[in-house]
């Protein structure tokens, strides 16, 4: 990433994020997404005698179209990450924008199940596994992104100089005024020497000890 050269934009904080360790997170959230989908079927299916996805004679794992979900659902979770960190690189508050548009697409998945001629007991088992899968993606998606992207400030002024004779502050412990050594003494052969009194001469005069 690059800083802006304007001086009102130097000190606002920028986002630098950990690509290795967000696209783990990522591809973990895509398989508790996948599992979550298949334990939602087979809850459905098995305990609660629903047949959803496919007709009961097929089951408790159902048909074809159970494989079918469960890759759709790590999809799913695969482009949310994509677009988190898009979101992260190119608007201000990624996170408000990723809640919005993960809650609305979560809401379009649960309403869609209603639009079709199933019974009704099978449109809200449907439902609610959609739910349970968009709600799981959101935040594991907004948790790995917290840990992986790292914040950083910008210098709001011209770098000062250093001193070369100075010892290094890698910390920043030392303060703004750190680099802002004294000045050094003179040399002994620059300072102004001091008259000798020596008998037999005149006196000093007034003052000189």
């Amino acid at each position: 990433m690059t800083y802006p050269a304007s001086a009102d934009d130097a000190g606002s904080p920028r986002v630098r994020p950990d690509s290795g360790r967000f696209w783990a997170g990522a591809v973990a959230t895509a398989i508790v997404a996948a599992l979550i989908a298949l334990v939602g079927i087979l809850i459905c299916r098995w305990t609660l005698n629903i047949p959803i996805l496919a007709p009961a004679g097929d089951g408790a794992w159902g048909d074809a179209h159970t494989g079918e979900y469960v890759l759709v659902a790590a999809l799913v979770a695969l482009v949310a990450a994509g677009l988190l960190y898009l979101l992260v690189l190119s608007t201000p508050n990624p996170g408000l924008f990723f809640r919005w548009i993960i809650g609305l697409v979560t809401l379009i998945a649960v309403v869609y199940p209603f639009s079709s001629g199933a019974p009704l007991e099978q449109k809200a088992a449907t439902a609610i596994v959609n739910l349970v899968v968009g709600v799981a993606i959101g935040s594991l998606l907004l948790a790995t992104a917290g840990r992986a992207i790292r914040r950083t400030v910008r210098p709001s002024g011209p770098a000062r100089p250093v001193d070369p004779g100075a010892p290094a502050d890698p910390y920043g412990q030392r303060g703004p005024g750190y680099n802002q050594q004294p000045a050094r003494p003179q040399r002994y052969e620059e300072q102004p020497t001091r008259p000798t009194y020596t008998p037999g001469t005149p006196p000093p005069p007034d003052g000189w000890q």
